[in-house]
């Protein structure tokens, strides 16, 4: 459970992104303030028709000129509330969009260690849901409750002008709402931060379900994951349950405890009435006041649950707006004379931020030339896919160094490190968008029309990637959520190509085994072409297959963290027994159906 903070401590963190619509939203406040001033005025010319002109022999004009009034004061009510409308929603939905693009920027800018600790579903609730209830809040629920209150005191003040004994047993009914109020905050507020936490791991669970579809049907686990669901959305519907019971609760007691009150004060109005002590018109104007302010006393449960509400989600936004990030760029970036390539890991040590007790990676020590393609060999868990993490600062080292050119990587500034780092990982990432967005998404702005194309073709052609041009629309076709609408293979290539094309920039290049998903046909043809492309750029490469292993110019093997030798592939097969070990235990090479199927359909066609 989130620790609860003051509700005006929270809902005060939204000052500096609402203070350059305030003028705005106090103009809509005072529109709707003088709405409820208009409503509350209504009561007092029904009480001068009464007492001063529906006396016997009175003018019946004077009845169409009270009705003309009042009917002026409901067509500027209403013009009031139109108003209001008018002067807040705009600028209200202009804090929503900035406040989701500042959180968008946030999240894009924190470590990857935040984002394996956050669900995605949370994130994007916080994004969308949470951020849309606060701009309906603001448009809405924060000036009402204001506008509510001062009803209420203004009401009750007017209505002690016309009888101190009615008015004393209205507010009486006061005194257990405010007690029950009280209550009704505490336990509400509890309930609605598990309500929008339970929504943000429901979302999480649709977004799972749905990336991960093929997994379930092709194991039969759709029932399961259907159980698994609706458990989820039961617990959320029963929060959602006392939720509406709380209020259910807090709304009764306002509605029915000032109701009350009127009963009791029309007995006793009757009576001063009848005494001489209160004149009907007061009576009546009385009675009409307190039916004003009864819509509002009645509403200000809605509007406080709206405002506790409101202060949770403040509390959600700024749980991760408050993160901070680990991996940033000095104040004053360094980088070398001459950008060659050479990367060194000197005595570099990670752990993760939750087991810093157990680092993954120990002292290692390890120095790439210039151009040197180095493979990275181990048995599974032994920190290979963590160490390449560290080139780029996914992963920052918990104690020694890695350089680039003899410079440490945490002296360059992040975005340049970034574009001189480019990484394929084993687990595709694509986005929604065509092929050409996603090979060209690390090329820079400022390369023209002409020479991003030809990046375009070399990439496509270095990572064999050919299939992309008979794509439905070419290298325009939108290839679908996380490229899902491709093989296997053909998104571990296009995603070679995106990191191939950003060679320009590019002097160290991090492969996390990207050719696991290709047959050794196509690997061999992918290697020769990034042999020649990527001649003077260093690389460093997992291998799981013992014909990457074969290609690179040394080897690295891998065991507990540690480097546990260096040398070619020949050198460590006859001196390393354990080396001998991991390569016999490396992945088969495997069939790419789809490049085995693209070659049966050539056949055919030259038949």
């Amino acid at each position: 459970m989130a620790k609860q903070t003051p509700f005006f401590s929270s809902i005060s963190r939204l000052y500096p992104h609402v203070r350059p619509i305030m003028p705005r939203l106090v103009l809509g406040l005072v529109s709707a303030l003088m709405a409820s001033l208009v409503a509350l005025a209504i009561p007092q010319v029904l009480r001068v028709l009464i007492n001063d002109w529906l006396q016997p022999g009175g003018s019946s004009q004077a009845v169409w000129i009270a009705s003309a009034v009042i009917l002026v004061l409901g067509i500027a009510e209403a013009g009031l509330v139109a108003l209001r409308r008018q002067f807040v929603i705009n600028p209200a939905t202009t804090v929503e969009t900035r406040m989701r693009v500042s959180l968008y920027d946030h999240l894009q800018d924190l470590a990857v260690s935040f984002h394996d600790r956050w669900g995605s579903g949370q994130l994007l609730s916080r994004a969308m849901t949470d951020l849309n209830f606060l701009r309906r809040w603001m448009a809405f629920g924060a000036i009402m409750l204001v506008v509510t209150t001062l009803t209420v005191v203004i009401g009750v003040v007017v209505m002690f002008a016309m009888s101190w004994q009615l008015a004393l047993i209205f507010l009486a009914a006061a005194v257990p709402i405010m007690i029950y109020g009280f209550r009704f905050r505490t336990r509400f507020s509890k309930v609605a931060r598990r309500s929008q936490d339970q929504a943000g791991d429901l979302a999480t669970t649709v977004e799972e379900s749905v990336h991960g579809i093929r997994v379930l049907k092709a194991f039969g686990r759709s029932r399961e994951a259907l159980e698994n669901f609706n458990e989820q959305a039961e617990e959320l519907r029963q929060t959602e349950i006392v939720k509406a019971r709380h209020l259910a609760a807090f709304s009764l007691v306002v509605t029915l405890l000032p109701e009350l009150a009127l009963g009791a004060g029309l007995v006793v109005g009757i009576m001063l009435a009848a005494g001489g002590q209160l004149s009907i018109g007061s009576l009546v104007a009385f009675f009409a006041t307190a039916a004003v302010i009864a819509a509002p006393v009645e509403f200000c449960g809605m509007l406080l649950a709206m405002a506790l509400t409101a202060k949770t989600a403040v509390d959600r936004h700024f749980e991760v707006m408050d993160a901070v990030n680990t991996i940033t760029s000095p104040d004053e970036p360094r980088r070398p004379a001459e950008l060659r390539g050479a990367l060194g890991f000197h005595n570099a040590t990670f752990a993760f931020e939750d087991a810093p007790e157990k680092p993954v990676l120990k002292d290692i020590c390890l120095d790439i030339r210039p151009g040197e393609t180095m493979a990275l060999v181990g048995i599974t868990g032994s920190g290979k896919s963590a160490l390449l993490q560290l080139v780029p600062r996914l992963f920052e080292v918990t104690a020694g160094s890695v350089t680039i050119d003899g410079v440490d990587l945490r002296e360059f500034s992040v975005e340049e490190l970034r574009t001189i780092v480019s990484v394929a990982f084993e687990d595709t990432t694509l986005f929604s968008s065509s092929v050409r967005d996603n090979v060209l998404l690390g090329v820079q702005g400022q390369e023209s029309p002409e020479r991003r194309e030809e990046i375009l073709a070399e990439a496509l052609d270095t990572a064999q990637a050919h299939f992309a041009y008979s794509l439905p629309e070419g290298l325009d076709t939108l290839i679908g959520e996380e490229g899902l609408s491709l093989s296997g293979g053909q998104r571990q290539r296009i995603a070679l190509a995106r990191a191939v094309a950003a060679k320009p920039k590019v002097l160290v290049l991090v492969l996390d085994d990207p050719l696991s998903a290709l047959d050794v046909n196509t690997e061999e043809l992918v290697e020769a072409r990034l042999r020649v492309v990527l001649a003077d750029t260093t690389t460093l490469i997992v291998a799981h297959r013992p014909s990457t292993v074969a290609l690179a110019d040394r080897v690295a093997l891998l065991e507990d963290g540690r480097i546990a030798a260096v040398g070619t592939h020949t050198e460590l097969l006859a001196e390393n027994s354990h080396y001998r070990y991991v390569i016999a235990s490396l992945d088969p090479e495997p069939r790419d159906l789809d490049s085995e199927l693209s070659a049966l359909e050539a056949e055919e066609v030259s038949r």
